[in-house]
C-alpha cells in the first residue's frame, strides 16, 4: 500500500489546466484497465465529482489544513487501497497554501508528505523560450519537491510545440505531453467555480470522456506511468486511515462494536443537484459509528427517508434552486418538524441556507429565525474555530479547522447560542445551535475529529 504508484498534477498558477489534465489522466489510465484512485488537494468539492466520473471511485480530498499534515498520508492510503495507480490534482499554484502559513496546505507540501513526483502543467499560450525559465524556477525553488516532467497546455501549433520542447530540453526537464487548445473541453462555470457533475449529468460524462481522449492523444501515458512508479514509500510508515479507531473512546453502551447490532439509526443525508458538496469520509464515519446512512434529494423527494433519526445537509447551491426547494413544501415542513422534535440536524453552508426562514425572499424550512440572500461579495478562506456552545457535533471548547466559500449572507450571522468562535481572519462568532440543530457556514472535515460522527449518532439513539 505504501508504495502505490502515484502522481501529483500541479501548475504555476490557477487556470493553467490542472483539472483538465488530472481528470484526463484519470480517465485515460482507467481506459487502459487500471484501477485509479482520484484525489484533490484542498477543500474543493467540485473537481472530485469529475474525478469520480473518470475513475468510478469516490473523489477524495487531501487537506493539510483541515485535517493536519499527519492525516494526509493515512487518508491517501485509505482512498488508494486496492488501486493500481493514484492521481492527485493540486490546488492553485504549486507552492500556494494557506495564507500566512508558509507551505501549509500547498500542493508542494502534500507532494512531500506523499513522496510523490510532480507533473507541472504549464499554460504555454503566450510564451516560447521563456517557458524554460519559468519551469526552472519551479523545479529549483524547493529541493524537497521532485518535478518529474512537464505537460504543455494550450499549445498553438506544431511549430510552437517544437520551440517549447527545445527550450525545455536545454533546461533538462522532460516534456511528457503537449495539448492543443480544445474548445469542446470548456466546462461551464458560475459564481463558485465549475458547475458540479450532479447538475450536468450526461454533459459531464461527455466532458470527462473528451478530457481522457485529449490526454491520451497528447501525453506519453507510458512515461507518466513509469514516473508514477518512482514514487517513494509514503514517508513515516503511515497506515491507512480508518473510520473506526480503537484508540478513541466510544460510548460504553456500544461495547467493542461501533454500534448495537440490533439497531442502526437512520441518518438522512441530503444529496442531488442542490446539495452535492460532501466528503466521502463523512458517510464512512457515520456508518462506522453505527448509522444506516440514506441519501435523499430535496429537489425530488417530498419526504425524509423512513425512520429518519438524524439529518445531515451539507454544501451545494440552494441559491440556484431556491424556487424548487421552496415549492417542495411537504419536505420543508417535515424537516422543520424533525428539528422541533430535538433530533440531531447538522447543516453546513448550503444546509444553513436551507434551514433559514427564507432564501432570496422564498420560504425555506424556517428552522432558524434568519434570512439568507445572495451577495456580490465572495467569502473565502480557511478558519480556525472553537465550539462556543454544546451541540450534537461537539462539546464547548472543541477546536476544529474549517473553510468558508460562499456568495451569500445570512442575517443575523449567529444565533443566541452560536456554533463557532472564529479566530481568523477576524474574531467573531458564527452559526446557530438550538435543540439538536448545528448550522454554520463552516465546512469541516470530520476525519480530523472522529468524535463528531460518533457524538451525532449517539444523539440519534437517545433523542
Amino acid at each position: 500500500m505504501s508504495s502505490v504508484p502515484r502522481l501529483v498534477v500541479a501548475a504555476p498558477s490557477s487556470g493553467s489546466g490542472k483539472t483538465t489534465v488530472a481528470t484526463g489522466l484519470m480517465a485515460a489510465f482507467a481506459a487502459r484497465g487500471l484501477t485509479v484512485s482520484p484525489h484533490k488537494v484542498g477543500p474543493d468539492y467540485i473537481d472530485p465529482g469529475y474525478h469520480a466520473l473518470a475513475t468510478g471511485r469516490p473523489g477524495r480530498n487531501l487537506d493539510a489544513y483541515l485535517c493536519g499534515p499527519e492525516l494526509v498520508a493515512p487518508l491517501f492510503l485509505h482512498g488508494a487501497r486496492g488501486c493500481d495507480l493514484a492521481v492527485v490534482e493540486g490546488v492553485m499554484g504549486l507552492y500556494d497554501g494557506a495564507a500566512g502559513e508558509g507551505e501549509l496546505a500547498s500542493t508542494a507540501q502534500v507532494a512531500k508528505l506523499l513522496g510523490a513526483p510532480v507533473v507541472l502543467v504549464v499554460d504555454a499560450s503566450s510564451q516560447s523560450r521563456s517557458v524554460a525559465a519559468l519551469v526552472h524556477g519551479f523545479v529549483s525553488w524547493d529541493p524537497g519537491v521532485r518535478v518529474g516532467g512537464v505537460i504543455l497546455n494550450k499549445v498553438a501549433s506544431e511549430r510552437h510545440e517544437a520551440l517549447l520542447r527545445e527550450a525545455l530540453e536545454s533546461a533538462g526537464v522532460p516534456v511528457l505531453g503537449a495539448l492543443r487548445r480544445a474548445a469542446p473541453l470548456e466546462t461551464p462555470s458560475r459564481h463558485l467555480g465549475l458547475v458540479p457533475v450532479a447538475e450536468r449529468q450526461g454533459a459531464a460524462v461527455e466532458a470527462v470522456a473528451a478530457m481522457g481522449a485529449l490526454v491520451a492523444e497528447g501525453c506519453d501515458l507510458a512515461a507518466l506511468e513509469r514516473l508514477a512508479r518512482t514514487a517513494l514509500a509514503v514517508p513515516g510508515g503511515s497506515a491507512p486511515w480508518t473510520p473506526v479507531s480503537p484508540t478513541l473512546d466510544r460510548p460504553s453502551r456500544w461495547g467493542e462494536e461501533p454500534a448495537q447490532k440490533d439497531f442502526r439509526p437512520v441518518v438522512a443525508v441530503a444529496g442531488g443537484a442542490a446539495f452535492s458538496f460532501s466528503y466521502a469520509e463523512h458517510v464512512e464515519l457515520l456508518s462506522a459509528a453505527g448509522a444506516e446512512v440514506v441519501t435523499f434529494d430535496p429537489l425530488r423527494d417530498d419526504s425524509l427517508p423512513e425512520g429518519t433519526a438524524g439529518l445531515v445537509v451539507g454544501g451545494g447551491f440552494p441559491e440556484v434552486y431556491a424556487a424548487e426547494l421552496s415549492a417542495n413544501e411537504l419536505l420543508r415542513k417535515e424537516v422543520a418538524a424533525l428539528a422541533v422534535s430535538g433530533a440531531p440536524v447538522a447543516a453546513e453552508c448550503a444546509g444553513l441556507l436551507y434551514l433559514c426562514r427564507e432564501l432570496d425572499g422564498r420560504p425555506m424550512c424556517g428552522v432558524l429565525d434568519a434570512t439568507a440572500r445572495m451577495s456580490e461579495r465572495l467569502t473565502l478562506g480557511y478558519r480556525d474555530a472553537v465550539a462556543v456552545s454544546d451541540s450534537v457535533l461537539a462539546p464547548v471548547g472543541t477546536r476544529m479547522r474549517g473553510h468558508e466559500f460562499h456568495r451569500t449572507v445570512v442575517e443575523p450571522g449567529a444565533g443566541q447560542s452560536p456554533a463557532w468562535g472564529l479566530r481568523a481572519p477576524a474574531r467573531r462568532v458564527e452559526g446557530f445551535v438550538q435543540q439538536g440543530v448545528h448550522a454554520s457556514y463552516l465546512h469541516t472535515h470530520w476525519a480530523s475529529e472522529p468524535g463528531v460522527a460518533r457524538r451525532f449518532v449517539e444523539r440519534c439513539l437517545t433523542s
